[in-house]
């Protein structure tokens, strides 16, 4: 790897260095004279004098000397003048500092500035202009940033949040006979740890928490955790939120806020969910490690606050902080709030000052993540409001604890300055204020806020499509039980069960993505990744499994509610949970000691009383001894209504058609038809598609009904083809993608497609005609390709399946898929919403990666494709892009391609 590529520093954030930039970029050298460098910075720091007229601050650093007498004088003479000192906890060196006070101006005044010995001697002087300074209202916003995981294993992290909800009872207590802004208040930032909470501490202390959220010394916040928004589905989302209307009737404590923290961007369904449970107001801390470059795609534009508008009119009043403005969620932090009184009173007015009249109050590469927007010309509007939210933590760190310090600085603060005044606010407080004297100057934005992160979802593919499986068998399954408990006039509680199923999704579905050194495998702290890892993805294995008890249970409760007809063998109901009427292939299970084997079957539509052409696959005793023995069947059903039920009755049938035998054209037998492999083509009655096997992608999708080819022959990549990527960066490096940035392809180490492919099964069933295929592939054991089309039904459906090698390097699976369709997509479902290329998102939002649901649409005069996925939530469109900021493109076509993978 190249120097070039690499950013000064790989470490984490230097405090000394952020905070020396600020002292410098917020002053200007006035004089030098005599080895002395003399800087001035004017203050948004103001006292009042004896008789209550405001003065303002003007701030004097001398290097080279600790002891000066520094005066500012107009036309009449002295107005202001001290001695400069070195300040308690100072940096080493010989560094004088004074603050002098001169009178408010309201236009900018001409000083000048004098310096001189201990003696009276003059050693210089030079004008300066004083301008007037805006007066700030400061809420300081105490929280814990929730990772479950991270720094420590999930259990130790949690248990430790329930002890940081102790502590804030007893720093609210210790601060009661205080003034109102400097009591300690606290901001649950995530809300699991306090519902735990509530459920296991004495009643007493539950009563007491109850009594101080009602007083607002604590607030409840609406997220439980901290999710990745666009991995959720929208039952999901929708389902955990929830606990704020548990919170209100238990507790009678009121949900008014939301936070959401470390993760950049959200999705554009957050917005009508907080208004669902009732929340208004959204603050977001936007962390720009790794990736996060919101600048280029239109973030130079968005002030804050802004209202983020839905599509449906629903509305928030969002807070934002990110990496440039101090490190996102220790915003506050940076500034000294948790370190003491005389770092705060140095940094804290230099930092508002310069939100006042800069685009970001810190210069370039301060954070030592790569491309801060000034490397850009970022033309950000400086903060046009006079109140800030300014998070803190307790210390420097993820899951942190409560801590005195911030309420005791705002107490001495508040004792010695008219303005800008400190509030220990808890999170709604800055909110009501905005809305109260600001909301009618507020930008508003609609659509989605995509999460620059999202590209992390890949990591953990196999876990994820589990996941996704879950969340889509769970909405099956409650609509089985819904029926079912229509039918039979009674609930066996199964919302609860699914509740908790969807709660197993949303762990999974939380940010934390491993431990900060995932690669390690110690018993605690941020090197416990083995440990974490197991516990993270057991969750999602878990949520699965639960959702098919779920289901199998809703599908029994169900069934019981029907009877065979008379003459049947056996019968099947076969629900269609969606809302539209669906033609599509159904699967059951027949055992054999409901049927036996040999028994020659049909099935029948009792709608109709026609038989319904269906394929048969034995369970081989021999083989899966330890698996229920019967049949499998697969059968298409027509026109199933929305919501609604068929009964399919298995009959006597009078001969099995021997194997081999096409019946008329299909094979209405067990067996399926074996066709020559040599044929790479499938067809029914809507496509007839073929693949490729020297190329080791599809040739052809053929639409009959429109009469035209799908697939562009003149991409880059082909259709369904698979793409390998491995890049030229090491491994083991806690955040290296934030230090690096490529603008081509110069860390694209190696490229590679499936090759060697190989037809090992062709076939025509009763549902339909089924392609199965395998190639050899970098980075993979093995790739399976299958290709379904049924009877009746007009989609084509890929399945791809990998053996995985295991490796520490960085790298990626692509499948691609280039449409002869003309322009980009029309629209893609997102949760709670949809996205598209005309549909309005919020400035900043990333472009490069697509979170999406589940389908993408192409349309044309007379042309809709939709392309869908269940498991791959991760979509590129147009090319590949390289994984680092500015995450340049590495091809070019006019291609969509997928990334299901990594």
């Amino acid at each position: 790897m190249t120097s070039r590529l690499l950013q000064a520093s790989l470490g984490s954030p230097d405090y000394d260095g952020i905070r020396d930039a600020l002292r410098r970029d917020t002053s200007t050298e006035v004089l030098a004279v005599r080895g002395l460098a003399v800087r001035a910075a004017v203050l948004p720091l103001f006292k009042r004098d004896a008789s209550g007229a405001l003065l303002q601050a003007v701030r004097i650093t001398v290097t080279g000397s600790e002891r000066l007498g520094v005066a500012l004088k107009d036309a009449g003479g002295a107005v202001a003048e001290g001695t400069t000192s070195v300040a308690a906890g100072a940096r080493a060196g010989a560094q004088g500092v004074a603050t002098l006070l001169v009178p408010e101006v309201d236009e900018t005044r001409r000083f000048t500035l004098e310096v001189r010995t201990a003696g009276g001697d003059l050693v210089g002087a030079a004008p300066l202009d004083v301008a007037p300074q805006r007066k700030w209202n400061v809420f300081v916003v105490h929280h814990s940033h929730l990772d479950i995981g991270y720094t420590d294993t999930q259990g130790t992290v949690l248990r430790h949040h329930l002890d940081y909800l102790d502590a804030a009872l007893r720093l609210a207590r210790e601060t009661d006979g205080r003034p109102d802004d400097a009591r300690f208040r606290w901001s649950v930032e995530s809300s699991m740890p306090a519902l735990r909470w509530l459920a296991t501490r004495p009643r007493e202390l539950v009563a007491e928490f109850e009594e101080r959220a009602r007083a607002g010394n604590i607030e409840v916040t609406a997220f439980p955790m901290q999710l990745h928004t666009e991995a959720c589905s929208t039952d999901e989302l929708y389902r955990q939120l929830r606990f704020a209307e548990h919170l209100r009737e238990r507790h009678g404590i009121d949900v008014r806020s939301a936070m959401h923290t470390d993760i950049p961007g959200a999705v554009v369904g957050v917005v009508d969910a907080l208004n669902a449970a009732g929340v208004r107001y959204l603050a977001a801390a936007h962390n720009w490690a790794g990736r996060s470059v919101p600048y280029i795609t239109g973030g130079d534009r968005l002030g804050r606050p802004f209202r983020w508008r839905s599509p449906g009119g629903g509305e928030l009043i969002v807070w934002f902080t990110d990496t440039p403005h101090g490190m996102a969620y220790m915003e506050g932090n940076t500034v000294g709030l948790v370190d003491g009184y005389d770092l705060a009173e140095d940094l804290l007015p230099r930092y508002l000052g310069s939100l006042a009249d800069r685009p970001y109050p810190y210069g370039p590469g301060t954070f030592g993540w790569y491309a801060a927007p000034g490397q850009v010309g970022a033309a950000k509007d400086p903060d046009a409001l006079d109140a800030v939210h300014l998070r803190v933590q307790g210390a420097h760190a993820d899951n942190a604890g409560p801590s005195l310090v911030p309420a005791d600085i705002a107490l001495r603060w508040n004792e010695t300055w008219a303005y800008p005044r400190l509030r220990m606010a808890t999170n709604a407080d800055f909110f009501e204020y905005v809305e109260e004297h600001h909301g009618d100057r507020l930008q508003t934005h609609e659509g989605d806020w995509t999460d620059w992160w999202a590209d992390g979802l890949g990591s953990g593919a196999r876990p994820l499509g589990y996941v996704r499986r879950a969340q889509n068998v769970l909405r099956a399954a409650e609509t089985l039980h819904a029926v079912a408990d229509d039918r039979a006039g009674e609930s066996t509680g199964a919302s609860a069960s699914v509740d908790a199923a969807y709660d197993l999704a949303a762990l999974f579905d939380e940010h934390t993505w491993g431990a900060a050194n995932p690669w390690e495998d110690a018993e605690e702290g941020g090197d416990s990744g083995g440990l974490q890892w197991t516990r993270k993805s057991q969750v999602g294995y878990q949520a699965h499994d639960d959702a098919l008890d779920l289901l199998q249970a809703g599908a029994g409760r169900l069934g019981a509610t029907f009877g065979p007809a008379p003459e049947a063998l056996a019968s099947f109901v076969v629900v269609n949970p969606g809302t539209a009427a669906r033609t599509d292939v159904a699967r059951a299970f027949l055992p054999r000691d409901v049927v036996a084997v040999d028994v020659p079957i049909a099935l029948v539509d009792a709608r109709t009383g026609e038989r319904v052409p269906h394929r048969e696959e034995e369970v081989d005793p021999d083989e899966w001894p330890t698996r229920p023995i019967g049949r499998h069947l697969e059968a298409v059903l027509p026109d199933v209504p929305g919501l609604g039920h068929v009964r399919v009755d298995v009959v006597p049938a009078a001969e099995a058609v021997p194997e081999g035998e096409s019946g008329g054209g299909r094979v209405t037998g067990r067996e399926a038809e074996a066709l020559d492999t040599r044929d790479a083509t499938i067809e029914n009655e809507f496509y007839r598609v073929a693949f490729d096997v020297e190329e080791g992608h599809l040739a052809s999708v053929f639409d009959k009904a429109a009469g035209r080819e799908l697939v562009n022959p003149d991409a880059v990549a082909g259709f369904g083809q698979y793409v390998y990527d491995r890049y030229a960066t090491a491994p083991h490096h806690n955040h290296l993608s934030g230090h690096v940035l490529v603008h081509d392809t110069t860390l694209l180490g190696d490229r590679a497609i499936g090759t060697h492919a190989t037809v090992t099964r062709r076939e025509r069933t009763p549902a339909g005609e089924r392609l199965v295929v395998e190639l050899r592939g970098k980075g993979v054991d093995w790739l399976r390709v299958t290709l379904d089309l049924y009877a009746g039904v007009p989609r084509l459906d890929i399945r791809y399946q990998l053996g995985k090698q295991p490796t520490a390097t960085k790298e990626a699976v692509f499948f691609a898929f280039p449409f002869a369709v003309q322009g980009p997509p029309a629209a893609w479902e997102l949760t709670g919403g949809v996205g598209g290329t005309h549909v309005p998102s919020v400035p900043g939002s990333a472009e490069h990666m697509r979170p999406i649901r589940h389908w993408v649409a192409f349309e044309e005069p007379g042309l809709t494709v939709a392309w869908a996925t269940l498991e791959a939530p991760l979509v590129q469109f147009g090319s590949i892009h390289m994984p680092y900021a500015p995450f340049p493109r590495r091809s070019t076509s006019r291609t969509a391609r997928s990334t299901p993978g990594r």
